[in-house]
């Protein structure tokens, strides 16, 4: 059985500041990554962990990121993929794989798995990281998480619907996505006493 550390961090909760080594693909030189940094700058956070460097589902979902990467950064997030190989691994993987040819976000390196332990993605016997990706709002509360197991990769798009949802939301506190919301436009919920087993009649009606 696979084990991974114990974390306070749930969502809706505040993510404690971390910084990172980073490889960044556009200077093609290495970097720091602060969260705190980051929310100073008003931007919401996605950090996106995985295995390894040089593996294989692994570079489908970073080719997937890189074509969904510039509608990230233009909604007002910043992209971290974040595993326990070092910046220089980072540099190596992203010149030799193909896959990595159009990524231009950071690549965080996190050796000591320090900041795989703090979101509770830690395989502690492997010394590698879950498929965890998680979004952290400009204000630093944790808003949504996703873990697979190793073999399984993450879609992009449900990423992006997630993220949507959350930057739609926190504009209309007084509403909420139901299943299946994709963007803004779609139907909505407002709660109160009068939509309680009426669910069906406000979004069909």
């Amino acid at each position: 059985m696979t084990e991974t550390a114990n974390t306070g961090i749930q969502v809706g909760q505040v993510v404690p500041d971390f910084k990172l080594t980073t490889y960044d693909p556009n200077t093609q030189d290495f970097g720091e990554f602060s969260l705190s940094a980051n929310m100073k700058a008003g931007k919401w956070t996605i950090v996106f962990f995985y295995p390894a460097d040089f593996t294989f589902v692994c570079a489908t979902e970073f080719a997937a990121l890189a074509d969904a990467y510039a509608e990230f950064k233009e909604a007002g997030a910043e992209v971290l993929t974040v595993s326990t190989d070092t910046q220089f691994t980072h540099l190596a993987w992203q010149r030799e794989e193909k896959q990595l040819a159009n990524v231009k976000y950071p690549m965080g390196a996190d050796p000591t798995g320090k900041i795989a332990r703090l979101f509770g993605v830690m395989i502690e016997e492997a010394g590698l990281a879950l498929r965890g990706a998680f979004l952290i709002a400009p204000d630093g509360k944790l808003m949504n998480s996703e873990v697979n197991f190793l073999n399984c990769g993450r879609n992009v798009g449900e990423l992006m619907r997630k993220f949507k949802a959350n930057i739609f939301l926190a504009q209309h506190g007084d509403e909420v996505c139901p299943a299946q919301w994709e963007k803004e436009g779609d139907k909505t919920l407002r709660p109160s006493a009068a939509l309680v087993g009426r669910v069906d009649q406000s979004l069909n009606g």
